[in-house]
């Protein structure tokens, strides 16, 4: 009888571990077909962004040549028209979070975005062969690609910013990826505070109140994203912004 059950259990074992590689498998073979590797920025992440999102920018500004070999391979490979919208969505993310990180560090040590003149109005940047500012791919190319939730996955280097997640988001990833960093985002009581019938949220949902209204109202929005059931009534107000640097 032990002997059944300890054959039971092998194959139960094995079948899991299986499971696993196979999943394993599929992942890494569903991002070696993505048409940019962003491993470059994900190891940077890695290393010097913690879980709750605070940057390193001193160790960063020590040793900037990741960052400048990431910004290298956007600048040479950007998206084309045979880019699915999930491979697009991921290349200006990561690009705009690591473009704002090059600003930083260009301007380190500061306090605050700020404290550094026009910081989204500077054309530092040259992707393919044109030069870009942190303005164009927010409002000119992120927004215009209808999804929302990109609100929450790019980051102004602040304090009342969704925080930088520690890993660079992929098309074979992206649906999960932007679900767990708007209900992440949504969660967090420093940045938004949450219940039935009042919502004090952050002012992300101010500025852009158009963009979480294409289906329905920005508690509609929400509602999609918390586990708390909001009254279509509930009171609403906007927190402060903090601007100081997310460090």
């Amino acid at each position: 009888m032990r002997k059944l059950q300890l054959v039971v259990f092998a194959l139960l074992f094995n079948g899991f571990v299986n499971h696993n590689n196979l999943v394993a498998q599929n992942n890494q073979t569903a991002e070696a077909l993505e048409s940019f590797n962003h491993n470059l920025w994900d190891n940077l992440l890695k290393t010097h962004v913690s879980y709750d999102g605070n940057v390193n920018y001193q160790a960063i500004k020590k040793d900037k040549t990741n960052l400048d070999q990431y910004i290298s391979l956007l600048s040479k490979n950007p998206p084309n028209d045979n880019w699915s919208k999930n491979e697009t969505l991921s290349y200006w993310i990561n690009a705009y979070n690591a473009l704002t990180i090059d600003l930083i560090i260009r301007n380190y040590p500061v306090k605050s975005i700020k404290d550094i003149k026009d910081p989204w109005g500077q054309k530092l940047w040259k992707l393919g062969n044109k030069w870009y500012d942190l303005n164009e791919i927010e409002h000119q190319i992120l927004r215009k690609m209808d999804e929302p939730r990109i609100h929450f996955a790019i980051v102004c280097a602040s304090f009342s910013c969704p925080k930088l997640q520690n890993y660079a988001f992929t098309a074979a990833n992206l649906e999960n990826q932007l679900t767990e960093s708007t209900r992440t985002f949504l969660t967090d009581s420093n940045r938004n505070i949450i219940t039935k019938n009042e919502l004090k949220i952050s002012k992300i949902f101010q500025w852009f109140t158009k963009d979480f209204k294409q289906n329905g109202s920005v508690v509609d929005f929400i509602n999609i994203y918390t586990d708390i059931d909001i009254n279509p009534k509930a009171k609403t107000s906007y927190l402060d912004y903090n601007w100081d640097l997310n460090e």
